[in-house]
């Protein structure tokens, strides 16, 4: 299970209610700043946008793609170590609105991660440092360091020993 905190709403749906779990104005000004980072590409300035404005921890050297989509409620909750990539058209997501409950969840991705393009990185995952995740992947739960892995939905291909062993006989 993803580490999670669920908030349960009476009524209608979680994301009918969403001024109530989160205010007008953030989701305007983190929508703004989301769009502009998506087209720039100015690797340096992604970083800057996401440290300044949405209160992201952002690693040095982490490369971000076109396109890729950041949580727009709480990207605040988006973690990415050092000298990472999260390629083209990603989306990272740190909330979800069901229908009798919203939930929120740490996205965490470590150190020298390669995210592929067009994946879909779920609320309260965490991708341990050198993982590789395949591109079209939704990571809906935890990478463990080093692995590789892939698909939707996720499975790991390769643990981190499997792939040092395939790699070493390569060479």
């Amino acid at each position: 299970m993803r580490n999670t905190e669920r908030y349960p709403v009476k009524g209608s749906n979680a994301l009918w209610q969403i001024y109530k779990t989160v205010p007008f104005w953030k989701v305007v000004k983190n929508f703004i700043v989301i769009q502009i980072a998506r087209y720039t590409p100015y690797l340096k300035m992604k970083n800057w946008l996401y440290r300044t404005f949405l209160g992201m921890e952002v690693g040095e050297q982490t490369a971000f793609a076109l396109m890729v989509m950041m949580d727009i409620m709480f990207p605040e909750r988006i973690k990415v170590g050092r000298n990472s990539i999260v390629g083209y058209n990603t989306t990272i997501l740190a909330h979800e609105y069901l229908i009798d409950e919203y939930r929120l969840g740490d996205v965490v991705i470590g150190d020298g991660v390669m995210v592929g393009a067009n994946s879909t990185i779920l609320p309260g995952v965490t991708i341990g440092d050198g993982a590789i995740v395949s591109a079209g992947t939704l990571v809906h739960k935890d990478v463990p360091a080093g692995a590789f892995v892939g698909g939707n939905p996720m499975q790991v291909i390769y643990t981190k020993e499997e792939r040092e062993k395939t790699e070493g006989a390569e060479l």
